[in-house]
C-alpha cells in the first residue's frame, strides 16, 4: 500500500473492495467494467485497482481499489459523469461495495537470511547504519 498523508480526519488512504456477483456473460461484464476503470483511473486521489475474477466461479468479481483519502474516493462516486457507469453495472450484476482503512500491511520478498558476501558485517565489526533495523 502506498503511504500518504492523512485526509482532514486522520485516516489517510483507503481501500475500496467490491464485490460482484455478475449474471451476465462474464466478457459483457469485464468490457463494461473496463469502462468504469478507465473512469475511475482518471479521478484526483485514485492510485489502483485490480478486478479479479473467482478461479472456480466465473460469475464472482471482486475488485480492490487504493484511494489516497475517503474524500477523493467519495469525489469520485459524487462526480455528475459517474451514475452512467455505476447503472451499467447494475444491471449485469448485483454487488457489494465496502471502503476499508488499512490497520496492517506486510509485503512479500524473499526471506530475510544472514548476510553474505560484502553485505555481512565482519566477525565482532559494529553493524553500519544500513544493516540496522
Amino acid at each position: 500500500m502506498t503511504d500518504h498523508e492523512p485526509d482532514a480526519k486522520g485516516i489517510g488512504a483507503v481501500t475500496f473492495v467490491n464485490t460482484f456477483t455478475v449474471h451476465a456473460e462474464p466478457e459483457v461484464f469485464e468490457k463494461e467494467f473496463a469502462r468504469t476503470s478507465e473512469f475511475m483511473a482518471r479521478q484526483p486521489g485514485f492510485v489502483r485497482h485490480t478486478l479479479s475474477r473467482h478461479a472456480e466461479r466465473p460469475g464472482q468479481y471482486v475488485n480492490v481499489a487504493e484511494w489516497t483519502d475517503i474524500a477523493s474516493f467519495r469525489a469520485a462516486v459524487a462526480h455528475a459523469d459517474f451514475p452512467p457507469h455505476a447503472g451499467a453495472l447494475r444491471a449485469l450484476a448485483e454487488s457489494r461495495p465496502e471502503l476499508y482503512v488499512a490497520r496492517l500491511h506486510h509485503a512479500g520478498g524473499p526471506p530475510a537470511g544472514p548476510a553474505t558476501g560484502a553485505d555481512a558485517p565482519a566477525t565482532g565489526a559494529p553493524l553500519r547504519e544500513r544493516d540496522r533495523i
